[in-house]
């Protein structure tokens, strides 16, 4: 929580990764939005939701995946098999 307000205390863990870094390097930006899904009962989901169409033309043709918490992207290789695995059991492939 520190550092989402001290500059000198983020540039000590970014220096971590960047040693040469200097607080002077770092400029303040806008904070970012982060979409996560809620629950019926206003509770964070914390994993994957996934859900299918079950009538028309695309029923058991279509997997969504509705929450993609972080680090989603880092994790993509990983997230695919379980995607994977998923359409395989909804889908009996």
């Amino acid at each position: 929580m520190r550092r989402a307000y001290s500059l000198s205390a983020t540039v000590r863990e970014l220096q971590k990764f960047v040693p040469a870094l200097a607080t002077d390097d770092v400029e303040r930006g806008p904070s970012g939005v982060r979409a996560q899904a809620l629950s019926a009962d206003g509770n964070l989901v914390e994993d994957f939701v996934f859900e299918t169409v079950d009538t028309g033309d695309l029923k058991n043709r279509i997997l969504h995946v509705r929450n993609a918490p972080s680090p989603a992207a880092t994790s993509s290789l990983p997230i695919a098999d379980m995607v994977v695995a998923k359409a395989k059991e909804c889908f009996n492939l």
